[in-house]
């Protein structure tokens, strides 16, 4: 497996989890902020654009998966 640095993590140090277990900084899981080491870029594009929906979802007050 190739790991890459290419893309940026997405913590900003605000480590709160929700009552899902979503850190309401970056919107990831914790087996994604976890497993983000090991990634391919591509598998960290796709945990980003997941992020980017839970975080839509939050915002408009619904909840997410």
């Amino acid at each position: 497996m190739k790991i890459s640095n290419k893309i940026k993590n997405p913590c900003i140090h605000v480590c709160t989890k929700d009552e899902n277990g979503i850190c309401l900084g970056c919107y990831r899981s914790l087996e994604e902020i976890r497993a983000w080491y090991k990634y391919s870029d591509k598998q960290k594009l796709e945990v980003l654009d997941v992020c980017d929906s839970r975080r839509a979802e939050y915002d408009k007050g619904l909840p997410y998966i």
